[in-house]
């Protein structure tokens, strides 16, 4: 299973606080990590694997999105800022109605990210 991590700027450590509680989880069940380009590096660092897309706006929202419609990826978690404004903010509406045109749960806060990985 493919799981998506973008975490705006704001939240990239609250990102991997979120992974290092569920790595047992994630590497029970053979979870392959991708991630926009930024919050990718801050996994790596945690000492996770990752697959490394470009920055949000660089076109890594884009690129997840694209997955998600090949059928690629079956999950994202997208802890976003809502308190602040985004340049690319067209790329990660794109990426939401992907996950919604194509039934692939999104959870944009960590309250719903726990209840999907529990579910795994």
């Amino acid at each position: 299973m493919e799981i998506a991590l973008i975490a705006h700027d704001g939240k990239k450590a609250e990102m991997v606080k979120f992974l290092m509680e569920h790595v047992a989880i994630l590497n029970e069940k053979n979870i392959q990590l991708i991630a926009t380009g930024t919050t990718g590096g801050f996994v790596e660092r945690s000492g996770l694997r990752v697959t490394k897309m470009l920055s949000g706006p660089r076109g890594g929202d884009a690129q997840i999105a694209s997955r998600v419609a090949e059928g690629k990826t079956q999950m994202v978690i997208f802890f976003r800022d809502p308190m602040d404004k985004h340049p690319h903010e067209p790329d990660i509406t794109m990426l939401m109605r992907m996950c919604d045109v194509h039934n692939v749960p999104l959870a944009t806060n960590p309250a719903t990210a726990e209840i999907l990985i529990n579910s795994l």
